[in-house]
């Protein structure tokens, strides 16, 4: 995928909304539209609906069809893999500079992880914890003080969402994040850095194993409500 100018004003408020319902498993792959579809539904010209699309294109969501209107992009399984590899990369180098941090430092964002993840009780709703995984996970990234290697890992957050939220639609999965989240951040404050990188890089494997598992038939079985 390549980089983009976002769009702005109009353009941009239709380019957020599609991007969410792809997200969201509102817009599926394979799914066929017209630019004048989205127009009418989006309450607007044709010219910023355009905008929206081509910057989606270039992000590598949607692909314009000859004489056919629009289309979304299957899911690249292939791509994902690689994004998962380098998201491992960054996260376990993440691990091992926090680990380095001397024990009497304790970053404020490592603290408010702590509070959510093992002294609150744990949330019910799939999607909602789904939206909390990603902040843990680049809050780790970014506690390092890197601002490129944050910068990349919330690319990489990114372009994996529509299909790591998948992880998230059956409550033991839920279940086991915060659990595996607790345990990484208990190794990480007690400056454990092979505990801490194990258990996050099993952690991060569960997840790609589903990857793996994800098929059409369960992207439709969202679209259906399986994701609220």
């Amino acid at each position: 995928m390549h980089n983009t100018k976002k769009p702005a004003g109009i353009a941009e408020r239709i380019y957020r909304q599609l991007k969410q319902e792809i997200f969201d498993f509102q817009l599926l792959p394979g799914d066929r539209f017209s630019e004048n579809d989205i127009a009418v539904r989006m309450a607007a010209s044709r010219t910023p609906v355009r905008q929206a699309l081509y910057a989606l294109e270039q992000e590598g969501y949607v692909e314009v069809q000859p004489r056919s209107g629009w289309q979304i992009n299957a899911v690249d399984f292939d791509h994902l893999e690689s994004l998962y590899d380098l998201r491992i990369v960054l996260e376990l180098e993440a691990v091992k500079r926090l680990c380095a941090l001397s024990a009497e430092v304790l970053p404020l964002p490592l603290q408010s992880l702590k509070q959510f993840w093992i002294d609150a009780p744990q949330l019910a709703d799939g999607a909602e914890v789904a939206s909390h995984d990603e902040v843990f996970h680049m809050t780790l990234v970014e506690a390092t003080g890197n601002p490129e290697m944050a910068r990349v890992h919330r690319d990489i957050t990114e372009k994996i969402r529509i299909v790591r939220r998948l992880d998230f639609t059956q409550r033991p999965r839920v279940s086991a994040t915060y659990h595996e989240h607790g345990l990484i951040l208990l190794a990480i404050l007690n400056r454990q850095l092979q505990e801490a990188q194990s258990r996050l890089h099993d952690h991060i494997a569960a997840s790609q194993k589903e990857v793996r598992q994800i098929t059409l038939h369960m992207l439709h079985q969202a679209k259906r409500g399986a994701i609220r």
